[in-house]
């Protein structure tokens, strides 16, 4: 038997070229066919079939085969100019590695996804007939769809991962695997080192007390650390969805800790994760939760009325809360109130939407047999919205390439999960994501009384992320259309979370401001002022032009030592339990 030999790097290049002469010659052939007057399309008799062999369809196809004969035609030719790739694939860091522009290999394989990936959307997007909501969710999907089959995803068709795994001898891999296989067994993808931070210690650490405690909230007092405080204390209502730390991180990047620095007298709600007990618990509770947390620090500290903030769903509840007020004639308890990311008008409240359809809220309910949404399907939710970022990132730098999870807190805060009450998160769903009720006079009501969001007149502060996918910025635009009262609206650099945990000095992002009368966000854009970095201070501005006024930060103001007893120290019980 003739001994075998291994193919030299010249044969192996030979064969290569072949396949892809062979390949071009078959690009070539299909090109013919779509021209006008060839193939099918110009046969007698032949019935037009939309989506098939319409004029449309057949151009953009004739479109993606001309754009596969010239990257071909690139690979077998090396040498030859490569066009400028486009501003958002120029910017892909899935792709940084200098092998996927350095190997020809490589680079051919990342221009083909490139190819695939645009001309797919592309198609999307082309298609007629449909609902535009139809549409919408079937983009939705074909981008999740292109951004999992990203070579990048695959061991195979990644050089750094072939270049670690060389050079660990496979050492990556088995580490990846002992990742997946942890994700596996919590039911959550991990992104961040889960022992590097910890609620009391580096998280939520702002000195303070529990000073109420409900069956679905405590209430933190903040210890002052100023001399004189402002007269009007301030009452923060952080979402449900998720833990309230958010607005307490690290020290440095605190929000409250800086309230609480700039001489304010801050309570903050966090709410109990939903268990057995809470299965009836409605957005009337929420509701209901607010005003009480309102009356408990009015009457504490002695004060006509508090400065309150809501922030994504607890904004959203925080409007519904001023229209009850306002209904009951008593708007007074609440000197202002602002707004961050949140939305009352849902018709352009993005991705989310897809999330809303019959077949979705079935499951979801179906998820739910105790009467509570285990807080990892709303994870898994929002990883969806920035599948790329949230997912497939990780798939690749923690599974396949074996990296150690980096510290980063506000990543350890995005996988602390909270539970949802089922009835409330269903109706929440139904009502105003996909029945847009809200913006509608009296066709929600809270304990019998009719909403009106036209009838709040409270001096509002909004603020919307250029950048958000959660509460897009035109979403939260619709908010200045509806309220009565003054009010001025920011746009902030960044999204949902990183556009409002933004302090004055990181000096990162930028705000802008406008304060013509106009009616649309491109309008507001169009005839903005842009300002380097944090919006904070323009936010602390606005609330002392409410009321200025200041007194001695003592009695009441210290945690505990007025009508509300300290139960015990920040950051309380409700925001360990899970």
């Amino acid at each position: 038997m003739p001994e075998f030999e291994s193919p030299t790097l010249a044969d192996m290049q030979r064969w290569t070229w072949v396949l892809g002469r062979a390949q071009q010659m078959m690009l070539e052939q299909g090109l013919a066919t779509m021209r006008p007057g060839d193939g099918a399309a110009a046969m007698p008799g032949m019935p037009i079939v939309p989506g098939f062999n319409d004029p449309e369809t057949l151009a953009r196809a004739s479109d993606f085969w001309r754009d596969s004969l010239s990257l071909w035609q690139r690979f077998l030719n090396p040498g030859s100019d490569a066009p400028e790739a486009a501003d958002n694939h120029a910017r892909d860091r899935r792709f940084k590695a200098e092998a996927w522009r350095d190997n020809p290999l490589f680079a051919w394989i990342r221009d083909s996804y490139f190819l695939i990936a645009d001309h797919m959307l592309k198609n999307v997007d082309a298609m007629t007939g449909l609902e535009p909501a139809q549409k919408e969710q079937l983009r939705f999907a074909a981008k999740g769809f292109v951004d999992a089959m990203s070579p990048s995803n695959f061991a195979l068709t990644n050089p750094e991962v072939i270049e670690k795994t060389i050079e660990t001898g496979g050492e990556n891999l088995l580490k990846g695997l002992q990742h997946m296989l942890a994700d596996m067994a919590r039911g959550q993808l991990t992104h961040t080192d889960s022992n590097a931070f910890e609620i009391g210690r580096n998280l939520a650490a702002t000195p303070g007390k529990v000073v109420k405690r409900t069956p679905l909230y405590e209430l933190i007092q903040y210890t002052p650390t100023t001399d004189k405080v402002l007269a009007t204390p301030l009452v923060i209502f952080p979402p449900w969805i998720n833990r309230y730390y958010i607005l307490d991180l690290t020290p440095e990047k605190s929000f409250i800790r800086w309230c609480v620095d700039q001489g304010i007298t801050v309570f903050v709600v966090s709410w109990k994760s939903a268990d057995t007990s809470m299965a009836d618990v409605m957005w009337d509770d929420y509701v209901a939760a607010q005003i009480s947390a309102i009356d408990a620090v009015c009457d504490a500290l002695d004060v006509p009325d508090v400065h309150v903030i809501g922030y994504c769903v607890a904004g959203t509840t925080l409007a519904a809360t001023l229209a009850l007020l306002a209904a009951r004639e008593q708007a007074d308890k609440v000197a202002s109130a602002t707004y961050f990311t949140a939305q009352v008008d849902f018709s352009r409240a993005g991705d989310l939407l897809n999330f809303v359809t019959d077949d979705q809220l079935a499951m979801i309910a179906s998820l739910s047999p105790d009467g509570f949404l285990d807080g990892r399907y709303m994870a898994l939710t929002f990883n969806l919205l920035r599948g790329r970022d949230l997912i497939w990132n990780y798939v690749t730098n923690n599974y396949l390439l074996g990296h150690d999870y980096a510290p980063f807190d506000l990543l350890h805060w995005n996988g602390d999960t909270t539970n949802l009450p089922a009835k409330w998160h269903l109706s929440y769903l139904t009502d105003l994501y996909r029945d847009n009720l809200l913006v509608k006079p009296g066709a929600l009501s809270i304990d019998g009384t009719p909403l009106d969001l036209t009838r709040v007149k409270t001096p509002s502060y909004i603020q919307a992320g250029r950048e958000d996918h959660i509460a897009p910025a035109e979403s939260v635009w619709k908010m200045t259309r509806i309220f009565a009262g003054p009010l001025r609206f920011v746009l902030a650099g960044s999204g949902h979370i990183a556009g409002v945990v933004n302090p004055p000095a990181q000096q990162k992002y930028q705000y802008w401001t406008n304060d013509a009368d106009v009616e649309t966000l491109e309008e507001f854009v169009a005839g903005a002022s842009e300002t380097r970095g944090s919006w904070w201070p323009d936010w602390l501005g606005w609330l002392r032009s409410i009321d200025a006024a200041e007194i001695d930060a003592r009695g009441a103001r210290i945690p505990g030592k007025g009508r509300l007893a300290a139960i015990e120290d920040a950051p309380g019980t409700y925001v360990r339990a899970r």
